[in-house]
């Protein structure tokens, strides 16, 4: 029989027990999920442990910060290693950075968990923000080397393209959409005006939600709570999967699980859902 594709979904949960009190549940229940990537968890081990049954195995980064930040991966089968180091040893990455290997269809796959800072212009945190970026750059550089199947998912706070802001007019100076952030981005991936733009033409990661979707806004997987930006689907897509080419080159379905109402959200980020069919 042929091996099932590997489901892996990556969620900003905005707090996993407050998800979990909402329905997070009840999703992970019905979408028969291989490896699932939290961001932004803001829970302890013992915490995770309670949500999830003893059919997951659970790897958890939590942030210096008590209730702050925190990434997680629960997976079917056990992961073969983990790192969770990013950048000089002088640099706080914890809770931001998760790295697991898994082995599937005969293949080591490598997962990120990663979440990356908001920022806010003109202050400390933007800083920050850009050190991270700089951390994360350097290490993706050598992922791919480290293993041909790899992918860095995640709440990684930046809409690359005019396509992954509804209101990006609006924006345009604002933490999130800065071009001094985009750049990374065209690093990693290729630059809007190349050519090959998602064919590796930077550091040679795919962005599977922009092949998948095409030359087109959205579909957003963030949305304020304020206001009516959810009910007029004013977002923003800075939730992504970044995979090595061979690993995108076996995308079979992608989808952004944007919940059915506002009253029906669990988190003010929607999963983003992917099948690998290694």
């Amino acid at each position: 029989m042929p091996t099932q594709p590997l489901r892996l979904a990556s969620v900003n949960v905005n707090g996993v027990r407050a998800a979990f009190r909402k329905g997070m549940g009840e999703w992970l229940a019905a979408r028969e999920i291989t490896i699932l990537a939290m961001q932004e968890v803001r829970a302890a081990d013992e915490d995770l442990a309670t949500l999830f049954s003893s059919e997951w195995h659970l790897l958890h980064d939590p942030a210096t910060a008590k209730g702050r930040a925190g990434v997680a991966i629960a997976s079917r089968a056990p992961a073969i290693a983990h790192r969770v180091a990013l950048g000089p040893s002088d640099f706080d990455s914890a809770g931001r950075w998760l790295e697991a290997d898994f082995e599937h269809a005969g293949h080591t796959i490598t997962v990120v968990s990663t979440y990356v800072h908001s920022g806010e212009v003109g202050s400390p945190k933007q800083v920050e923000k850009f050190r991270f970026l700089d951390a994360m750059t350097e290490r993706m550089a050598h992922l791919s080397k480290h293993n041909r199947y790899t992918v860095v998912v995640g709440d990684l706070n930046v809409g690359h393209r005019t396509l992954d802001i509804k209101n990006w007019k609006g924006n345009k100076n604002k933490a999130g959409f800065l071009v001094e952030e985009r750049a990374y981005f065209d690093r990693l991936i290729g630059s809007e005006d190349d050519t090959d733009y998602n064919a590796g033409a930077g550091l040679g990661w795919i962005d599977v939600g922009r092949r998948d979707a095409g030359e087109v806004p959205g579909p957003y997987t963030w949305w304020s709570q304020r206001g009516q930006a959810f009910d007029t689907d004013t977002g923003w897509r800075i939730d992504y999967h970044l995979a090595t080419p061979p690993l995108a080159a076996t995308v079979s379905h992608y989808t952004v699980d944007r919940a059915s109402a506002y009253d029906q959200r669990w988190s003010d980020h929607a999963p983003v859902v992917v099948d690998y069919a290694l």
